[in-house]
């Protein structure tokens, strides 16, 4: 990078810290503290809610993701807009109504402290894993890219957020992902728009979407019903909605930021913001990684994303096996290129059979290459077992630190971590906020005054940091991590979302059933996860219908009394 990337990234940082710092000055309560009094407008809810959602994962790995797969993986957030009007209808005005800071304090009301502890505790658990690897993903790919030492990166990654966050609370967060947001949105549409300039002069943008086409990479709709598919219409309509609605409805870091909405309507329309705005800003971050692929069908391509560990490869004992890999990659690029050319010709003059047997080419070759570059893959673990191997994280910061301007690529890293500390602040907060109300203040010590609570949870933001940070340091080679956040999340939100079903919808069943039916079923997820039963997605589904279904079986049979 240039002192011009350097200086945009530091200035870009700057100004969004100092930003909220300034705008929540007066956090006294704890009341501002974690709830900023409730004030917020719609506008300020829906922003947060959505830069809360949007980690830094999503900026690195989805290019990645639409580069190697497509455009099949924002078939995961259809269930996400009817998520969004279910939680507007129900959740919100009760949470509202009960005037609480976290979501699980209602539990306490409708069942008893132990299902209020324990799904607090499943919450802390899977916030607190998942908020390493929010801090790990983005540190591992630029201190690889970029040279820096990974644990330094981590803690910067992670401690700069406690400045703010710590600082002026939830008021700081709501504040600071409005900037954050418009950055991102600014920086990730102008990328998109040179990737387009940069192909070749008499290649539009309606052209680069019909080469995509052709090679298997425009494939937005699948609508074959298939437990074992990842990605299609059913598993995001269904597993995707139970997803979302625990992760919006029962995370405390989301459910915090709805909760600062003035009013039960103001919180619903921000609620209903994201729902609208969500799957198209993920529609169009895909597409830049569709047109990062189309880039790459016109131009030579890294045969590994990951220069660091080719680089290593080059002067280890399979040099000549990789030499032998890049030749064969460099026949295959020439190919693909004269397949790409055939296909623009054909488009052109509307020869369908030109078209049919370019693309036939075109597909061939992609094939050829990932082969081409699993070989590769192979030899790098052997050369560095412990070297990052899934080159989905690399694609898009490689393309953008090869061929964008100066500027605009320090700009693009001030995303990366911008993303992160939105995503991270809200964590922390969630953390610290249901560490502080639904443990400490419910179990350790009930009788204290506001500012001892307030000053409590200061110092639970800090401890939590810490671990997330310690987390980071330790996670690696989880693949794809927009993937391996999200297979966390299933693991977890199931449940917790079963739990919330059976407290508002059926209340003929108990705190004691409701209690075990929650721990067999968290069991059964986790094993189902273990045994690769199922595509990750459904096990949202499958939770949250094991803690209803076998709540109301114990009810009825061994707690009929309770």
């Amino acid at each position: 990078m240039s002192i011009l990337d350097w200086s945009v990234l530091a200035v870009t940082l700057l100004v969004i810290i100092v930003y909220g710092i300034v705008r929540s000055r007066g956090s006294k309560s704890m009341d501002d503290y974690l709830l900023a009094g409730q004030s917020l407008p719609w506008y300020h809810v829906g922003l947060s809610v959505m830069a809360t959602q949007a980690s830094a994962v999503t900026f690195l790995s989805a290019p990645g993701q639409g580069f190697s797969d497509g455009m099949r993986f924002v078939q995961f957030y259809f269930g996400l807009p009817l998520a969004m009007v279910v939680l507007s209808v129900t959740f919100v005005p009760i949470f509202h109504r009960l005037k609480i800071f976290t979501a699980y304090e209602y539990l306490e009301s409708r069942f008893d402290v132990r299902v209020r502890t324990l799904t607090s505790g499943l919450f802390l658990l899977q916030r607190g894993l998942s908020t390493g690897l929010s801090i790990y993903a983005p540190s591992i790919i630029l201190s690889t890219i970029l040279g820096w030492n990974i644990y330094w990166t981590n803690l910067l990654m992670g401690g700069i957020v406690l400045v703010y966050t710590v600082t002026g609370g939830t008021k700081a967060i709501s504040y600071t992902h409005l900037q954050q947001m418009a950055i991102v949105t600014f920086a990730m549409a102008l990328a998109g728009y040179l990737t387009v300039k940069l192909l070749p002069e008499d290649v539009s943008f309606v052209d680069a979407l019909h080469v995509a086409g052709k090679a298997g990479r425009m494939n937005l709709i699948d609508l074959k019903f298939d437990p074992d598919s990842r990605y299609n219409l059913w598993s995001g309509l269904i597993g995707g909605f139970f997803l979302q609605l625990s992760y919006f409805g029962t995370d405390q870091s989301q459910v915090g930021r709805y909760l600062t909405g003035q009013t039960i309507g103001q919180s619903r329309l921000g609620l209903l913001m994201n729902g609208l705005l969500k799957v198209p800003m993920q529609f169009l971050i895909l597409l830049v990684g569709v047109l990062v692929f189309v880039f790459y069908q016109y131009n030579p391509s890294p045969t590994f994303f990951n220069k660091q560990e080719t680089d290593k490869l080059k002067n280890s004992q399979y040099a000549n096996a990789y030499q032998i890999a890049e030749i064969k990659h460099q026949n295959l690029t020439t190919q693909r290129q004269k397949a790409v050319i055939d296909m623009e010709m054909a488009l052109k003059t509307d020869n369908e059979a030109g078209q049919e047997a370019a693309g036939a080419v075109l597909r061939e070759t992609d094939d050829a290459l990932k082969s081409v570059k699993t070989d590769v893959t192979k030899l790098i673990q052997k050369n560095n077992p412990t070297a990052d191997t899934n080159d989905v994280n690399y694609v898009f910061l490689r393309f953008v630190l090869d061929y964008l301007p100066h500027g605009l690529i320090g700009l693009l890293i001030a995303v990366i971590f911008s993303a992160s500390m939105g995503s991270i602040a809200s964590a922390y907060s969630s953390l610290a906020s249901t560490t502080v109300i639904d443990i400490y203040k419910r179990l350790i010590k009930s009788d204290s005054d506001d500012a001892h609570y307030l000053n409590v949870s200061r110092w639970s933001t800090i401890g939590w940091g810490i671990f997330c940070i310690i987390v980071a340091q330790f996670a690696n080679q989880l693949g794809s991590m927009i993937e391996a956040v999200n297979i966390l999340g299933s693991l977890f939100y199931g449940v917790i979302l079963g739990v919330f079903v059976v407290a508002f919808y059926v209340k003929s069943i108990g705190g004691r059933a409701t209690f075990w039916s929650a721990i067999i079923s968290e069991v059964l997820v986790v094993l189902s996860w273990y045994l690769n039963l199922t595509a990750f997605l459904w096990l949202n589904a499958i939770g949250c219908l094991l803690v209803v279904g076998i709540a109301w079986l114990l009810q009825r049979t061994l707690f009929r009394a309770s």
